[in-house]
């Protein structure tokens, strides 16, 4: 379903989140996420576990599943927001983010990550897959991993780059320069 709305409070953001369930807000339209199947569940806990094992274990930041994040906000007003299935953000700028918002932990996250991945579910579609890495990129993510469980491949994307990297089953995921010394066998994501 999708609401169109010019754009709400913070307060407002998060009492619909909670009230009526995830949705993002894009262009001015309230979208409703459907829950995800279980073969998009799986998918997402085996990466976000070797992932935030790594991330933690070399203080590299903080990693989060299903987390709203805030790509369009003046003052106390929400004009956008994208609901990633993960996302990373690296240490120094959670670090910043936390000294300039103080009042961090009573919102959702009011910056953008440098990294994040989306899972591929059955009722996606291949043009609304793509408009979502063009977004990403556009609000400023630095890598998404665009992870297809029924093809069983890692699509990379990189901000400044009109190249994509297709990763199958043989290759590894790695964090490149955003998440330094991350690599996981692309085969282990479909465990």
């Amino acid at each position: 379903m999708v609401e169109h709305v010019a754009g709400m409070t913070i307060g407002d953001f998060v009492r619909l989140y909670e009230d009526e369930g995830p949705f993002e807000l894009i262009d001015g339209e309230r979208i409703h996420l459907s829950p995800p199947l279980m073969k998009h569940v799986k998918t997402t806990h085996n990466l976000l576990f070797d992932l935030h094992l790594h991330v933690k274990k070399h203080h590299l930041g903080e990693v989060f599943s299903e987390t709203p994040f805030v790509v369009a906000h003046t003052s106390n007003w929400v004009r956008g927001s994208r609901v990633p299935d993960l996302l990373f953000v690296a240490a120094e700028r959670f670090a910043d983010y936390q000294t300039q918002v103080p009042d961090w932990q009573d919102k959702p996250l009011v910056l953008v990550p440098d990294l994040v991945a989306e899972i591929v579910s059955a009722n996606d579609r291949y043009t609304e897959i793509a408009e979502k890495v063009r977004r990403y990129l556009e609000d400023g993510v630095q890598v998404i991993w665009l992870v297809d469980p029924f093809e069983r491949i890692v699509i990379v994307y990189t901000a400044g780059s009109n190249q994509q990297t297709r990763l199958t089953e043989g290759d590894a995921l790695d964090g490149g320069s955003v998440i330094p010394g991350f690599s996981m066998p692309v085969a282990a994501l479909f465990a």
